[in-house]
């Protein structure tokens, strides 16, 4: 039977890399995102099923609707990579306006538990049940950019919710884990604080990064990957260099 994997964030970037890769090895895929060309583009380099579903995942209506779809389309939901996010400009903290605090608080931590919370729905309910869930947590996941508060914020915060969501995924065959990502070359990368850039940072390329993450996809239900960090391998990350 043909695996199902619905990717937020699948328009660009690592979304978009990583849909690519699941639909190179059989998966049938379905994209979320909030613009629906980029979407149409990524369906159209997708070898087998795509299902272009345009989702705001900062409206919970909308996250139902898309679980919804593709159960609808496909029968069921084996794989969420939770992976929709946003890095806003570098600003001290002092400097944030509210406006942006909440921005990214809304895309990259409340919108990753509502796809969260339809992926446990989904999961329970189908047969057999269980399924697997991929969180993007980012290496500010353990460490901080300088003037990144919001992001970093939001991607520790992740890690606690991957430990929550792994731990009641327990006896319902729902297997919950987190890939920490640095510095893949993506479009997202232009928005980052000089470290990231103006200093020739060390770049991976982001097809690393999908083969990772299909590799997390591909274990049987009685394993699981809770945690992991990729980078490149001459990253300033341990110790900071």
């Amino acid at each position: 039977m043909q695996k199902t994997a619905i990717i937020t964030g699948a328009g660009s970037g690592i979304g978009r890399a990583v849909a690519l890769e699941l639909a190179a090895q059989g998966w049938a895929v379905a994209l979320a995102g909030r613009r629906p060309d980029p979407l149409r583009e990524t369906a159209a380099k997708a070898p087998g099923a795509a299902l272009v579903v345009p989702t705001d995942v900062t409206e919970p209506q909308a996250v139902d609707n898309l679980f919804r779809a593709v159960t609808e389309k496909w029968g069921r939901v084996d794989l969420l990579f939770n992976n929709a996010g946003i890095f806003p400009p570098a600003l001290p903290l002092e400097d944030m306006p509210p406006a942006i605090w909440r921005e990214v608080v809304d895309v990259n931590l409340s919108g990753m538990f509502y796809c969260l919370q339809s992926a446990f729905r989904a999961m329970k309910a189908q047969s057999p049940k269980g399924g697997r869930i991929i969180n993007n947590g980012s290496i500010s996941a353990q460490v901080p950019r300088p003037n990144s508060a919001a992001y970093t914020a939001t991607k520790h915060a992740i890690t606690g919710l991957t430990k929550a969501a792994a731990l009641e995924g327990r006896g319902h065959r729902i297997a919950v884990g987190q890939v920490d990502i640095g510095n893949a070359a993506t479009e997202l990368l232009a928005n980052m604080p000089t470290a990231a850039k103006g200093d020739a940072e060390p770049l991976m390329d982001v097809a690393h990064v999908a083969r990772m993450v299909a590799q997390m996809a591909a274990l049987p239900p009685e394993a699981n990957v809770l945690f992991t960090t990729i980078m490149a391998t001459d990253m300033r990350f341990v110790g900071r260099g």
